[in-house]
C-alpha cells in the first residue's frame, strides 16, 4: 500500500537562497541573466552543477540551467550527496512533493517507486532527506527555466564505485520512453588555498571533460582529487552514456575566491553539460539564439 503524501519542506530556504518568492525569482534570474555559458551542440542529457549557498556558487550552476530554457523533460532525475547521514546504498524520497518559495515541486511518484523496486540497495531512508541541501538548492532552478517539472530526488549515502553502477542501471533501466534529464549535485574541493584548489579541481575537470568516470571514481578515492558528490557524478556519466551521451561540455568553473575575495579556503565549483552528438529538430531550434 503507497505511504500517504508527506510534502518535503525546505530546510535551506532563507540560508543557501531567499526564503521569500520575490527574493528568490529575482536571484535566480538575475544570475541566468549573468551566465553566458558557451553554446552546446547537440542534446543536453545531464548537468553537473554545484550546491553551495547562491551566492557562492549560484552563477557557477546558472550556466548549465540557462541551458535548458525552453526545453521540456518527462522527468528531472537529481542524484546528490548526502551530508548528514551515511547509509548504505542510496535513497529516494517517494512521499510527495517538495516545497521551495517558489511552490511545489511534482515527485514522480511511479518512478521513484520502480527504480527502487529495480535494486535492493536503492530504499527510503527519512534522514537522508530531511536536512540535505546538496539536492534542494537545484529545484528553485529547474523551476524558473522548466514550465512544467517533475522530479526523482536520489540521494547517496554509500559513493562507491559498485554503488555507481547499480545506481545508474536502475535508473536506466526504468527511463525507457522518457525523455529526462539527469543532474549530478557536486561541489569539488574544500578548504584549500586558491591555487591548491585549482590544481586538484583541474583534475577533477580533465576527468569530466574526457569522459572517464573510471579515473574519476579512482582519483576520488585516492583522494588525488575531491569531489563530495563524486558518486553522482560518476553514476550520472554512467547513466547519461548509456541514455545518449557522447561527450562532456565544462560551461563554467569557479570558486568561492573569486567571489569573496578571500582565497585562503575556497571551494570548488564546476557546472557541465553531458550531450548526445545529435539533437532532434525541435531541439535545434529551442537553442538557437543561446549565447
Amino acid at each position: 500500500m503507497r505511504s500517504p503524501v508527506e510534502i518535503r519542506e525546505p530546510a535551506v530556504a532563507g540560508a543557501f537562497y531567499p526564503g521569500t518568492e520575490a527574493a528568490l525569482r529575482r536571484d535566480v534570474e538575475q544570475m541566468l541573466s549573468k551566465a553566458a555559458p558557451p553554446r552546446v551542440e547537440g542534446e543536453i542529457i545531464a548537468l553537473i552543477s554545484p550546491h553551495a549557498g547562491y551566492v557562492y556558487s549560484g552563477l557557477v550552476a546558472a550556466h548549465g540551467y540557462k541551458l535548458l530554457k525552453g526545453k521540456s523533460y518527462d522527468d528531472v532525475i537529481i542524484v546528490a550527496p548526502s551530508h548528514h547521514a551515511y547509509f548504505k546504498g542510496s535513497s529516494i524520497y517517494s512521499r510527495g512533493p517538495y516545497r521551495t518559495p517558489l511552490g511545489l515541486v511534482e515527485v514522480d511518484r511511479n518512478l521513484c517507486e520502480a527504480i527502487m523496486a529495480a535494486d535492493d540497495l536503492i530504499d527510503y531512508y527519512p534522514q537522508a532527506h530531511l536536512r540535505e541541501h546538496s539536492l534542494e538548492v537545484q529545484l528553485p532552478f529547474l523551476q524558473v527555466v522548466l514550465d512544467s517539472l517533475r522530479i526523482v530526488p536520489i540521494i547517496m549515502g554509500d559513493q562507491s564505485y559498485q554503488n555507481c553502477v547499480r545506481l545508474a542501471d536502475a535508473i536506466v533501466s526504468n527511463v525507457k520512453g522518457r525523455k529526462v534529464l539527469l543532474v549530478a549535485s557536486s561541489d569539488l574541493s574544500h578548504y584549500h588555498d586558491y591555487d591548491s584548489a585549482v590544481r586538484l579541481d583541474s583534475i577533477v575537470i580533465d576527468h569530466v571533460q574526457k569522459y572517464d568516470y573510471k579515473g574519476l571514481a579512482e582519483d576520488v578515492e585516492k583522494r588525488r582529487c575531491e569531489a563530495c558528490g563524486g558518486g553522482p557524478m560518476v553514476t550520472v556519466m554512467m547513466a547519461a552514456q548509456k541514455l545518449g551521451a557522447t561527450e562532456a561540455v565544462i560551461l563554467k568553473y569557479a570558486n568561492s575566491g573569486d567571489v569573496t575575495g578571500d582565497k585562503s579556503g575556497v571551494v570548488g565549483y564546476l557546472s557541465a553539460a553531458l550531450v548526445s552528438e545529435e539533437e532532434d529538430e525541435e531541439t535545434k531550434s529551442e537553442q538557437t539564439g543561446h549565447v
